[in-house]
């Protein structure tokens, strides 16, 4: 009788964890479709530069996160709240109003002749690219941690 539970219980993980990728899906929306945060974070750092396309990333419980792509090449993924998780800029410079005053000025002053191209801002820490190929990890309050290889 035991097995037969853990045996039921491993089945209806299994589909359950399975369904999850049966049902997580990308799907193309309008960009007023995105969450207010978002709107406003592009309304403020990209003036004046249109959305390309926008999709939100749907799974088994609601959406997990959105991803923008701007005319000018630049993508930008959000959170399913609409906080911005990573900017890449495609090579391009980034405009530095969202970036931490303390990575910004970490960068300058020690990569003086360099500027950032992609950052991503993960629970504990950031990364950020540089134009000269080097990627800077920072603790989440912006304190440089090391170069990453």
């Amino acid at each position: 009788m035991k097995n037969l539970k853990k045996i039921t219980g491993a089945f209806v993980l299994f589909f359950l964890f399975a369904g999850g990728f049966i049902f997580a899906q990308d799907r193309a929306i309008n960009a007023n479709q995105l969450p207010k945060t978002a709107k406003n974070f592009l309304a403020l750092h990209f003036k004046g530069i249109d959305v390309g396309s926008a999709t939100e990333d749907r799974e088994i419980y609601g959406v997990d996160e959105y991803k923008v792509y701007l005319a000018n090449g630049v993508k930008v993924e959000f959170d399913s709240k609409g906080n911005w998780k990573e900017v890449d800029g495609k090579h391009q410079k980034l405009p530095y109003g969202f970036i931490p005053a303390s990575i910004r000025n970490y960068a300058a002053k020690n990569f003086p002749n360099t500027y950032v191209i992609k950052i991503e801002k993960e629970r504990w820490s950031y990364k950020a690219e540089l134009s000269n190929g080097l990627d800077l990890e920072f603790d989440r309050d912006g304190n440089f941690k090391r170069i990453d290889d």
